[in-house]
C-alpha cells in the first residue's frame, strides 16, 4: 500500500527536526507493510486506526484510515495499488481532540 499524506500530516511532519522526520518514515513503513498494525478506534472515530511509537522517551501516535472494501473490491483487490491515507501525527496531548475537529471540517 501506498501513504497518502493529508494536510495536517505532512505540516507536522516538516516542522520536526530529522531525527524525528526519519523516526516517522520508518513508523510509516511499518503501517504499510502491515496495516492492521494500529489499534482501531471507535465511535467518533470509527474507521480511523491509530499507531503509536516512540521517539526519545516521548510517545507518537499516527491517525490513518485503510482503504474501504469497495476500493479493495475495485482495484480487483490488488493491496498494492491502494492508499492508506494519513491523518495526523502527533504526541498525545490533544491529539484525538484536534484529530476529530480535522474529521469535521
Amino acid at each position: 500500500m501506498r501513504p497518502n499524506y493529508k494536510q495536517p500530516f505532512a505540516a507536522f511532519v516538516k516542522k520536526q527536526r530529522k531525527a524525528l522526520q526519519l523516526a516517522i518514515e520508518d513508523a510509516i513503513e511499518d503501517v504499510c507493510a502491515n496495516p492492521y498494525a494500529g489499534e482501531p478506534k471507535v465511535g467518533d472515530l470509527q474507521g480511523i486506526r491509530v499507531y503509536k511509537f516512540a521517539h526519545h522517551r516521548q510517545q507518537y501516535l499516527i491517525a490513518y484510515r485503510l482503504p474501504s472494501m469497495r476500493e479493495i473490491e475495485r482495484e480487483g483487490g490488488e493491496l498494492a495499488l491502494l492508499m492508506i491515507d494519513f491523518y495526523q501525527v502527533g504526541a498525545h496531548e490533544n491529539f484525538y481532540a484536534m484529530l476529530k475537529q480535522y474529521l469535521k471540517s
